[in-house]
């Protein structure tokens, strides 16, 4: 995904050193704006243009002010200019996760599958200087996205009625399409931390997927309807320091299809967040601060994500870690995968009771 403030920023937030759960005291509550028409999210000088700061059920946010070329302003922010696409695919065998990404002095690419019966991982990575192995849209379905490296292909296409996503390294092999039924909405926020450095992400959970994938050769089938997709798109100029959490998850309880997204730390203090409930495809923006709860001594212990419309809890099933150091690019990510139970308040007042959403849940600190 991508981030936060640091916690330190934050003293009303702050846990002792010594505490190996993480805590916020107590759910913080928002007034944020819904926008309902297009626009662009810099203004002529490569600021923040602050009628798109708030959050959409469609992409209505154009951010072609953001990184390469022309549109890009290219002096602009730079180093701290950063575009990806994240899809995340888990089926009933497997887990697969596509990073397409220019963070400005490099391109961060991946292919990563796990097979959730056995738990063994396979991942191909890809770093380069400069952003000329990425070829991303300005906006959002604006066109294809690409990765062409030696060890890493992906191409990401809008296709008639959902996503084409296509990856390939030397063990795997993806072609599966995520979904996007008729009226189905998605989470877009854009978050201000200054006039120069802000971020808009969309957050597309709950898209059907079918498909199949290819490892070491072997087929596996995507099957529709026990397959799910999640979209992390992000745009935006970043501090170079960040912390965050994000959780996601997607599946059917009571015959609705539901998906929940939240996250938190790099939201705090900015007036906006992106939580969110996704029922049969009509969106309820969660408004607040929500609570994390989980042990660091203990990734696989239960996650408790909380607040005033939100209870919680995430059992996980498997543990990635990864560790990047590369001097000037560091990042240390801690993403369980596993199931959301619970319950949240939908739009009209009512709760809504998961079961077993399977997705994640991650704790990542980047210096980027």
């Amino acid at each position: 995904m991508a981030p936060s403030k640091q916690e330190e920023g934050h003293p009303s937030r702050r846990q002792s050193r010594g505490s190996r759960v993480r805590r916020v005291e107590q759910p913080v509550p928002l007034t944020e704006r819904e926008i309902t028409q297009r626009v662009p999210l810099t203004n002529p000088d490569g600021r923040l243009n602050r009628d798109a700061v708030g959050w959409t059920r469609t992409p209505l946010i154009t951010t072609d002010g953001i990184g390469r070329g022309r549109m890009g302003r290219g002096r602009v922010g730079r180093g701290r200019n950063k575009r990806w696409e994240y899809w995340g695919v888990i089926t009933p065998t497997h887990v697969v996760a596509l990073v397409l990404s220019d963070i400005d002095y490099a391109a961060v690419h991946g292919i990563w599958v796990l097979d959730r019966r056995t738990g063994e991982e396979v991942s191909h990575d890809a770093i380069g200087i400069g952003g000329r192995s990425a070829t991303l849209p300005g906006t959002l379905g604006a066109g294809p996205s690409r990765a062409r490296t030696r060890k890493v292909r992906i191409d990401l296409d809008e296709i008639d009625g959902g996503t084409r996503l296509r990856a390939e390294g030397e063990r795997v092999r993806v072609d599966i399409t995520a979904h996007r039924p008729p009226g189905h909405e998605s989470l877009g926020v854009v978050v201000p931390w200054t006039d120069r450095l802000f971020q808009y992400t969309v957050k597309d959970v709950a898209r059907p997927a079918a498909g199949a994938l290819w490892v070491d050769g072997v087929e596996y089938d995507v099957p529709a309807d026990e397959s799910w997709a999640v979209l992390d798109h992000g745009r935006g100029r970043w501090p170079y320091s960040m912390h965050w959490n994000w959780g996601a998850g997607s599946g059917r309880t009571d015959r609705r299809v539901v998906g929940i997204q939240v996250g938190g730390k790099w939201t705090d203090g900015t007036g906006t967040c992106e939580n969110s409930l996704l029922v049969d495809g009509r969106l309820t923006k969660i408004s607040e601060e929500l609570v994390w709860r989980y042990d660091t001594d203990d990734w696989m212990a239960p996650w408790r994500v909380y607040g005033d419309a939100v209870d919680l809890t995430f059992t996980p099933f498997h543990l990635k870690r990864s560790v990047t150091d590369l001097k000037v690019f560091s990042s240390r990510t801690h993403q369980c995968f596993g199931h959301w139970s619970g319950r949240v308040r939908d739009e009209s007042g009512e709760w809504v009771h998961l079961a077993d959403l399977v997705g994640w849940a991650e704790d990542v600190r980047n210096r980027w």
